[in-house]
């Protein structure tokens, strides 16, 4: 697979390779008049892309698609402009490591990490119903994002997002040693947990749509019960089930973010500050990567901002400049799906 990366393509470029669907859907003009919606994506970033053509059927999430295409701007956003695209065929070999964002450690090496985290708490009651919560739901752990578009939307990012959220914990408990830490680090394995069945994930990371149980329900909500579920299937109960439950149900901080209730005691507060921390240094590390220095990046709705990207390492002088940062290499661990006939075009 030689082409270019999501990531360095440019107003007025012309495209053709293989990238991966992150979303689809047929969709009106206001003039009446049927399109094609799509997000396409590799490794390094998604763009935007249209395809107008009413005949043109949404292919599922997760295909990989090759397309012909040129980069165009709208609303100050890269965008394509598809002209031919089909599935993948056999001969096409594609490697799918190239296509996937996957987390930058393994996912057995995370797992062992918060699972040393349960090991070393001096609270049985806590590590009770950690391991219950973990047991329940360890096979979708090691693959399943944090989230479908925004925060550590990657391969294993919900591994990813809680062992950077451990380490973020560990240096605030140097600073707040008043602090709870079983409890801090029991809220922090337990918060999001509930994500591996609010959506619905296949095994490359990619979140084809939200369960029922998601959408009406909700993770903060389906967290509560599962806690509840685990404490009693591990025959616990007292004060730290309570506090468990609350912390889960209270880290989004505000009824405006979901939260029926704010954080009401100390390490409450403090998972919804490192959760929020975490989330918003892990966009804004993928902005900064696809932002050149001295540029302003497009607005980040997220966030409600344009962020710009200082031009701090390229102001280094030659001798001083640090090395570039290198991704690890994401071995490939998934064969290519079978392929169907070309889906439209010649390509």
């Amino acid at each position: 697979m030689n082409q270019p990366t999501v990531v360095s393509l440019t107003k007025d470029t012309r495209f053709t390779g293989f990238l991966l669907v992150r979303m689809a859907e047929q969709r009106q003009s206001s003039k009446g008049d049927k399109y094609l919606d799509m997000t396409l994506g590799d490794a390094t970033g998604d763009l935007n892309a249209k395809v107008w053509d009413g005949r043109a059927e949404p292919p599922q999430v997760g295909t990989v698609l090759k397309i012909r295409a040129t980069v165009q701007e709208y609303n100050g956003r890269l965008q394509f402009r598809v002209e031919q695209m089909r599935k993948t065929q056999p001969e096409d070999d594609v490697d799918l490591s190239l296509l996937m964002t996957c987390a930058p450690e393994k996912p057995e090496t995370m797992m062992a990490r918060i699972e040393k985290a349960i090991d070393g708490m001096q609270t049985p009651d806590l590590q009770k119903i950690l391991r219950e919560l973990i047991g329940a739901c360890r096979e979708r752990l090691m693959y399943y994002p944090a989230a479908q578009r925004l925060h550590h939307a990657e391969r294993s990012g919900l591994l990813h997002h809680t062992t950077s959220m451990l380490a973020a914990a560990e240096a605030l408990l140097s600073v707040y040693p008043f602090l709870d830490a079983d409890l801090l680090k029991a809220g922090v394995i337990a918060h999001d947990l509930s994500k591996t069945t609010e959506m619905l994930s296949d095994e490359t990371g990619n979140v084809k749509d939200y369960s029922e149980e998601g959408l009406l329900l909700g993770h903060l909500v389906q967290g509560v019960s599962e806690v509840r579920a685990a404490a009693e299937r591990a025959g616990v109960s007292g004060e730290y089930v309570l506090l468990l439950e609350h912390m889960v149900i209270s880290h989004h901080g505000t009824a405006e973010f979901g939260s029926p209730r704010p954080p009401m005691f100390p390490e409450a507060e403090a998972l919804h500050m490192i959760d929020d921390f975490d989330a918003k240094m892990n966009e804004m590390e993928g902005v900064m990567r696809r932002t050149p220095p001295g540029v302003f990046s497009e607005k980040i709705w997220s966030l409600d901002r344009r962020l710009y990207h200082p031009r701090y390492l390229s102001e280094c002088p030659a001798e001083e400049t640090p090395a570039p940062h290198e991704e690890p290499a994401r071995p490939s661990v998934f064969r290519r799906p079978d392929s169907d006939a070309a889906y439209s075009g010649l390509l």
